[in-house]
């Protein structure tokens, strides 16, 4: 156990457990996350209204030394579980951003409460979303979906960080990346830039709009 009974932050003001070279957050934050919603769901016809601008998120901040990690590359996913009759059950997970919700499709279940390691399976069904949305040829489209499985964020901690080819930082337009692949080319952005309430020190994401 490496951190234990850390205190819940409900308010603008972040508690911070230490503990080593270890820091943890848990509690309500500004949404770092950046994307035209609105314009998404317009065709695609984006306008830069950033649909996260004033949102706010319930966040788990983890912060490590590298040391930790070891001098080779990682792979890096997360999960959600939601307690039930039957126990807990993972309804959600991801490591890539985006790809989640716009390319499991008719398997969209299934992946979401699968694990990376078997990710083979949803090759097919990514392709096919590929060719429909970005006008790729079969074989160019299961070659990109073989790219984008299995679903983690790979990190090399010998190397500095940058969203799509190591890790990603909380700057990165991950957005614009994923839409450039998802078309192909044809649409390469939506006209929205990072929040500007972004701290320099940890847990890195700035205060509340609202206390709930």
């Amino acid at each position: 156990m490496i951190i234990e009974k850390a205190p819940v932050s409900p308010g603008r003001e972040a508690q911070v457990t230490k503990s080593g070279e270890y820091r943890f957050f848990f509690g309500w934050r500004s949404d770092s996350f950046f994307f035209d919603v609105n314009g998404n769901f317009n065709h695609m016809q984006f306008t830069g209204d950033d649909f996260f601008a004033d949102k706010d998120v319930c966040s788990i901040v983890m912060e490590l030394p590298n040391a930790v990690l070891g001098t080779s590359e990682v792979g890096i996913w997360a999960r959600t579980v939601d307690k039930t009759e039957e126990g807990w059950v993972q309804a959600d997970r991801g490591g890539r951003p985006m790809q989640a919700v716009f390319l499991p499709g008719e398997k969209r279940e299934a992946y979401l409460s699968g694990e990376p390691a078997n990710d083979d399976q949803f090759i097919g069904v990514f392709a096919h979303g590929l060719e429909h949305t970005g006008g790729y040829k079969p074989v160019e489209a299961e070659g990109v979906a073989r790219k984008l499985l299995p679903d983690v964020l790979f990190y090399d901690p010998r190397r500095p960080v940058s969203f799509p080819h190591n890790g990603r930082t909380l700057t990165d337009d991950v957005v614009d990346v994923f839409l450039s692949i998802y078309t192909n080319g044809k649409v390469t952005g939506d006209k929205v830039g990072p929040h500007r309430d972004l701290l320099a020190e940890f847990p890195y994401l700035g205060p509340p709009h609202k206390v709930p």
